[in-house]
């Protein structure tokens, strides 16, 4: 059995400030109630669906023109945020949440933001690539464009299986549960083979190979200890925190580009009883912002001390 089977995901929570998984959920809904309910005023005004389109979605989606697209290039960004129909929101939205908890609960929260967006810009490039040099394509598309969150889902799919393929859910199932390579294949062959059955999702697939890509050189870089979203998540925090009272504008430990393993100020633990709170919380902030993979075996044997009542 996987040695990550013996501690418990976390759940999916609206009160968790650093589940990251949540916070997209949250953005892709409320932009895909935003465009609905703008769709709906377009109807009962009589404008018309197509103007519609014509004044917000062509904006937001990334067209299959590539020259258009250079023209419009936020599009590349702003798509991965962009849903308008029910079944994609959906089942983009289901497997964010399947893989996303997985990736947050073994990697950290940090990664999860860099590489949806990370994966969903690649994608979206491999997508205008696409129409420019496969023949056929742009004929197949008939001038619609590209969004949705399936290159940035692709991306965190492959990133999780990438780091942990042997990483096991449902344990309680006969045979110590699904190993995650079982359920990414049964993702890809699921969304793979709906593009192809599809009028048209042909055209969609270079974006999933870009997000696909994109996972995988990602997380094999973090394996290695090479963050790539390491700037990206400094920017953000401090961006974030900009009119934030000056105490709350430092860098949390796991933000610093150097930080040290350990703090030489702090007395080490070495009690073999009862795990001291503030050592406790240390260690679930280290899981929660770098994941379990992240701590060192004197870690994990004070959880193990700490979950043991008889201690």
């Amino acid at each position: 059995m996987h040695t990550l089977e013996k501690t418990k995901m976390s759940g999916l929570s609206l009160g968790a400030g650093k589940n990251m998984v949540t916070q997209l959920l949250v953005i892709n809904l409320t932009v895909f109630i935003f465009l609905l309910f703008t769709k709906v005023i377009y109807q009962m005004e009589n404008v018309g669906v197509p103007q519609f389109y014509t004044d917000i979605m062509s904006y937001l989606r990334v067209p299959s023109d590539p020259g258009l697209a250079l023209r419009r290039p936020w599009t590349v960004l702003s798509a991965i945020f962009t849903h308008i129909e029910v079944l994609p929101v959906f089942t983009n939205m289901v497997w964010l949440w399947c893989f996303g908890s997985m990736l947050q609960h073994l990697a950290g929260y940090l990664r999860i933001l860099p590489l949806y967006i990370f994966g969903g810009v690649v994608g979206n490039i491999f997508y205008v690539l696409g129409m420019q040099f496969i023949p056929g394509f742009q004929a197949i598309a008939g001038g619609a464009g590209a969004m949705g969150a399936a290159g940035s889902v692709m991306a965190i799919a492959i990133g999780a299986t990438i780091i942990a393929p042997k990483y096991r859910i449902f344990p309680l199932l006969a045979g110590g549960g699904i190993p995650l390579w079982i359920i990414t294949a049964i993702y890809l062959v699921l969304n793979i083979g709906s593009h192809f059955t599809s009028t048209g999702g042909v055209v969609f697939l270079p974006m999933l190979v870009g997000g696909g890509l994109a996972g995988w050189v990602y997380m094999s870089q973090w394996k290695k200890g090479n963050d790539l979203g390491g700037g990206f998540n400094r920017v953000s925090f401090k961006l974030s925190h900009m009119f934030h009272p000056a105490a709350e504008q430092k860098l949390p430990t796991e933000l610093q580009e150097h930080a040290a393993a350990t703090d030489d100020a702090e007395p080490p633990y070495k009690r073999v009883g009862k795990v001291p709170e503030q050592r406790l919380n240390e260690i679930l902030d280290k899981i929660n912002a770098n994941g379990i993979t992240s701590l060192t075996p004197e870690e994990k044997e004070t959880l193990v001390r700490a979950s043991n009542p008889e201690n």
